[in-house]
């Protein structure tokens, strides 16, 4: 009988961790959920300076523009005939988002035309040029 009781004892006193761990599995999710993930073009540019600049809401696809007329998005060099492709694939995901062309001080015009032109063949008309404050 002794056995019995003691075997009883033990269970009694083990703690049940489930609770605990479907707390921190609700934290995880909620905190996924929430979390605003930054989308990066992949170069640094530096950015014309404009004092009429003003702040952009939902941007999800950015385009940079390095200064020897390198296009990137989505930390990867494309070819300036694949940027409306991958335009049109970025717009699909999120219809309701914008285009922000980041080009270097030293990039051409004519490759930063291209890119606003192939932005709106994609069919996205939100296309924007970023700059920096004066």
């Amino acid at each position: 009988m002794r056995r019995n009781n003691r075997a009883t004892a033990e269970d009694e006193a083990q703690i049940d961790l489930t609770p605990m761990l479907d707390v921190v599995f609700i934290m995880l999710i909620f905190f996924i959920v929430t979390a605003s993930f930054i989308k990066e073009a992949g170069i640094e540019v530096n950015r014309p300076e404009a004092s009429t600049s003003q702040p952009k809401e939902n941007v999800n696809i950015l385009v940079a523009i390095s200064a020897n007329n390198e296009i990137w998005m989505d930390n990867r060099r494309i070819d300036v005939r694949a940027v409306r492709a991958n335009i049109e694939r970025l717009h699909a995901e999120n219809p309701k988002g914008a285009v922000v062309v980041q080009a270097d001080n030293k990039s051409n015009t004519e490759t930063v035309a291209s890119v606003f032109d192939a932005a709106r063949e994609a069919g996205v008309y939100d296309v924007s040029l970023a700059t920096e404050d004066d």
